[in-house]
């Protein structure tokens, strides 16, 4: 990862129109900092849900059309994760990364599918796994022939509906891969409305500051239109409006931090 990465978007494909407004976003604020990489992220099928009730998405055919309009229409990066072998050569063909759900990162057949397809492949550390346990993820990911891996923190899970984040994760996972941190699902309350997950965003603000004095390599958010009205993790979304000052705030914090060699 040659450039500071800020991965954003929607937590579910939920409309066109929704995605292009976000990515309408990242595209500004792309133009005004040429040297951050703004990777556009959401998910065509949310395969993990609290309930059966809860919206997944509307499927791999549909998703994927609506991801190459973003890169057509707004020149953003993208992307989508995989849950199943057999969709990491058509996501492939669309998207620039191909991400890992954190309850399947050690899926080996998975890992090996997303890395035979040439491209970047992030995985996001199960909420079960020490940092160090990623070493062997990345082993995988090399073995199939992966060679721009990146590594996700969202918080490892502390006694039930809860998630902590352990800061010494960020340098030791730093030693295996390049380390994205991901503020958003970090403050999520797993299941924590009980057919839904919760969670609490007005502290994703704070954690990704914490995380850029650490030292990580890119930052990770799920940002919404309307986070209340979202079909998918709304609680833990970052509303739209806000999400260019929180960036901006954030850059000039990673600069200081580099300016300073704090």
């Amino acid at each position: 990862m040659n450039r500071f990465t800020i991965i954003a978007g929607p937590c579910v494909i939920e409309s066109r129109e929704i995605c292009f407004e976000v990515a309408e976003v990242l595209r500004q604020l792309q133009e005004k900092y040429s040297d951050i990489r703004f990777v556009f992220k959401s998910s065509f099928d949310k395969a993990n849900r609290s309930s059966l009730e809860s919206f997944r998405g509307r499927g791999l055919e549909w998703g994927l059309s609506v991801l190459k309009d973003v890169k057509d229409k707004f020149g953003l990066e993208v992307l989508t994760d995989i849950h199943e072998s057999y969709q990491a050569k058509p996501v492939s063909e669309v998207v620039d990364i191909i991400q890992i759900p954190a309850f399947l990162c050690r899926q080996t057949d998975l890992l090996l599918a997303a890395a035979e397809t040439g491209k970047e492949v992030n995985v996001k550390k199960g909420q079960f796994l020490a940092p160090w346990d990623t070493k062997n993820i990345v082993d995988k990911l090399k073995f199939g022939g992966a060679d721009k891996i990146y590594l996700t923190e969202r918080g490892t899970t502390f006694g039930y509906n809860n998630l902590v984040v352990d800061f010494r994760g960020l340098k030791i996972m730093r030693q295996y891969a390049p380390v994205i941190f991901d503020a958003t699902h970090s403050v999520q309350i797993p299941g924590g409305l009980g057919k839904a997950s919760g969670g609490q965003r007005e502290f994703a603000y704070p954690l990704a500051k914490a995380a850029v004095v650490v030292g990580v390599d890119g930052l990770f958010f799920e940002t919404h239109p309307d986070p209340d009205k979202a079909l998918s993790d709304g609680p833990n979304q970052i509303p739209l409006k806000d999400f260019p000052t929180i960036v901006e705030n954030l850059l000039r914090l990673r600069e200081f931090v580099e300016i300073n060699g704090i």
